[in-house]
């Protein structure tokens, strides 16, 4: 009876319970780096290729740990990028609220998970071999069960905690903050046409995932972190694979690459140049935000002495409650925010030439029928007339553009 009641209590191990935590953590790490690794770089995104022992291990882990199917995962995900802040998101905050993502966002994913289209138009490419169809999509809760019998068994009662840890883990880090929090909360350095954010610069705890908005900006890159005080984790994982021959990586996001000043002339903008502004599109966008976040500041400065401030229908308090909004893209923004927008830019000439130039900018790049000849003169004129503006952030805007390159 005594040896029962001691299995009960610790199971074979018998460990101190700060041991059963550290084990915890390692368990649900080895959790993470599987998601991030294969799950979303390798599979989702292609941006490497892992050995065949190595995919194997991880789809193993990922079915006693999580239960997820890697199509499903895969072709959610995909679809996410795909439909983003958009109807048809699956679990986008600006669609479902942060609410509803944060707290409830496996219920999202378990709901997309039923919809045969999404599986069958994102889901191309995945594992399809036996043991995917026969064990690990078919039983799919099988292997969650078994790891709750070897975790009674190793640790004794507290295996049921330290199961239950396991089974939350990736419902609360990935469905919840990264899809939740990586989209209202952190810091941008690329404006890609979403809401994604930076939860964090150091990718520790989820593996590299705070990077949201890096990887929403270079979204097939194998590796997350962009600027030098950024540290992605699952990309630390991802060299050590690669130096044992056991990954290969395929993408990674382009390093930004600047030509000296004094060949920033009006007559240089080549091809070279033109690529260079399509490939780091969003790295310009983050610039020019700052661009018009500046000039509305100006332009409160100016207007506030001359209006009462505390009227709320004056122009000065209307123009302080969009500066948010500015350059944001519609999408982002519900009807009454964008008439407020509309207004403040159909009185503010200097405001609207910035935003007007903006999306001007933006064409380039999205335009999917012109030459690369028309492109190149587009480019020339948007620089031309932005050097014209007698305004002097865009001005200097201008002058850096030109120094773009391949």
């Amino acid at each position: 009876m005594q040896n029962f009641l001691n299995f009960l209590a610790g199971g074979f191990l018998q460990l101190s319970w700060w041991q059963v935590v550290l084990i915890t953590l390692v368990l649900t790490h080895i959790t993470i780096v599987s998601v991030t690794v294969f799950l979303h770089r390798s599979q989702a995104h292609r941006g490497l290729d892992l050995h065949p022992a190595v995919m194997h291990f991880f789809r193993f882990w990922l079915w006693m740990t999580t239960g997820m199917v890697t199509k499903e995962w895969v072709a959610i995900h995909r679809k996410h990028h795909a439909r983003c802040e958009r109807e048809g998101d699956p679990h986008s905050p600006v669609v479902f609220g942060l609410g509803m993502v944060f707290f409830r966002g496996a219920e999202l994913y378990r709901l997309e998970a039923t919809n045969e289209e999404t599986l069958k138009r994102f889901g191309h490419g995945t594992p399809d071999d036996w043991m995917e169809r026969n064990v690990y999509s078919k039983h799919n809760l099988l292997g969650i069960l078994i790891m709750l019998v070897l975790d009674i068994m190793l640790f004794g009662l507290e295996g049921l905690a330290v199961w239950a840890v396991q089974m939350a883990w990736i419902p609360f880090w990935a469905a919840g903050v990264v899809n939740g929090l990586g989209h209202a909360v952190g810091y941008r350095n690329f404006a890609s046409p979403d809401t994604s954010t930076n939860v964090f610069p150091i990718g520790i705890i989820i593996g590299g995932e705070e990077l949201h908005n890096n990887h929403h900006a270079y979204g097939t890159s194998a590796k997350f972190s962009s600027k030098w005080y950024e540290f992605d984790l699952g990309w630390c994982y991802i060299s050590v694979l690669k130096f044992f021959k056991l990954a290969q990586v395929k993408k990674v996001a382009p390093k930004l690459k600047l030509e000296p000043e004094s060949k920033a002339l009006a007559d240089s903008i080549s091809l070279s140049t033109l690529q260079g502004v399509i490939t780091h599109r969003y790295e310009i966008l983050a610039r020019y935000a700052e661009i018009i976040s500046n000039t509305a500041k100006e332009e409160l400065a100016r207007l506030k002495p001359s209006l009462n401030a505390a009227d709320p229908n004056c122009k000065w308090g209307l123009l302080k409650r969009c500066g948010d909004w500015i350059g944001r893209g519609d999408e982002v923004l519900d009807p009454e925010q964008r008439a407020q927008l509309q207004t403040v830019l159909e009185e503010d000439t200097r405001l609207s030439t910035v935003v007007r130039m903006q999306m001007e900018l933006s064409r380039i790049w999205e335009s999917s029928t012109a030459s690369s000849e028309q492109l190149l003169a587009d480019l020339r004129g948007w620089c031309q007339r932005a050097q014209q503006s007698g305004i002097e952030s865009l001005e200097q805007f201008a002058q850096r553009l030109r120094r773009y390159a391949a």
